[in-house]
């Protein structure tokens, strides 16, 4: 067989989990989170996730789930959170339907904070959230590796380690339908507007205008969106 019968370029396929529809999650599984939501406290449920957070088979599988469920704020159905994955104080999260959590990803809360993850959310692998006061929108896709920065030191007083000053925490936007490329950086205080695309290992340091593309170090408006984009 020829190199080119065996790769023969880019091609396209249906998208997958922006297309999954929308089915419940069994009785069962509901009614086990509520069951340990009543037994632990929520250190006693993040104790018991370790038990199952590196296995792939049904029963570690299903009870990340339902411990997740167990302690956000809501929940909705078919919640999918692979092996590895890590999150601190998700008693402050708010998870829409149909959310993808890859391998590794890691999703740190603050006990005051505010994460909010909407329908269809997909996060990639080996991903960095830092939750401070994080609101993706519905269809948000967030590629693998790529990090999110909630809070940044202020700095002041310059006699001090920059370590022990107070922490700036600003809120991040992630507008529905955006895309954020492997190992893109946002930075504290960005919105991304909806639909807009993040190119990979960008850098934002400012607000993306909707149905945009920025690209570099830092992020620089690269074009718009338009009906005419084709895959080439």
């Amino acid at each position: 067989m020829s190199v080119e019968a065996q790769c023969p370029g880019p091609r396209t396929v249906r998208a997958m989990h922006g297309l999954r529809e929308a089915t419940s999650d069994p009785v069962y599984e509901t009614g086990l989170s509520e069951a340990l939501k009543s037994t632990y406290g929520a250190a006693g449920l993040a104790e018991l996730y370790g038990r199952f957070a590196a296995g792939d088979g049904f029963m570690d599988t299903m009870m990340r789930r339902v411990i997740w469920r167990a302690l956000a704020v809501r929940c909705g159905s078919g919640l999918q959170i692979s092996a590895g994955a890590r999150f601190s104080h998700a008693e402050t999260f708010e998870i829409g339907n149909r959310v993808f959590i890859g391998a590794q990803a890691d999703i740190q809360g603050r006990h005051d904070g505010i994460c909010v993850l909407g329908d269809n959310v997909w996060i990639g692998p080996l991903a960095f959230i830092d939750a401070r006061d994080v609101v993706f929108e519905d269809y948000v896709g967030w590629g693998p590796g790529a990090k999110l920065l909630g809070s940044t030191h202020a700095g002041i007083p310059y006699g001090v380690p920059v370590v022990q000053t107070d922490l700036i925490i600003k809120p991040v936007r992630i507008g529905a339908w955006a895309d954020i490329g492997t190992n893109a950086t946002i930075l504290p205080g960005v919105s991304i507007g909806k639909g807009a695309i993040v190119g990979a290992g960008a850098v934002v340091t400012r607000d993306v205008e909707p149905f945009s593309i920025v690209v570099g170090v830092p992020a620089r408006f690269l074009r718009w969106r338009t009906e005419i984009d084709v895959v080439t």
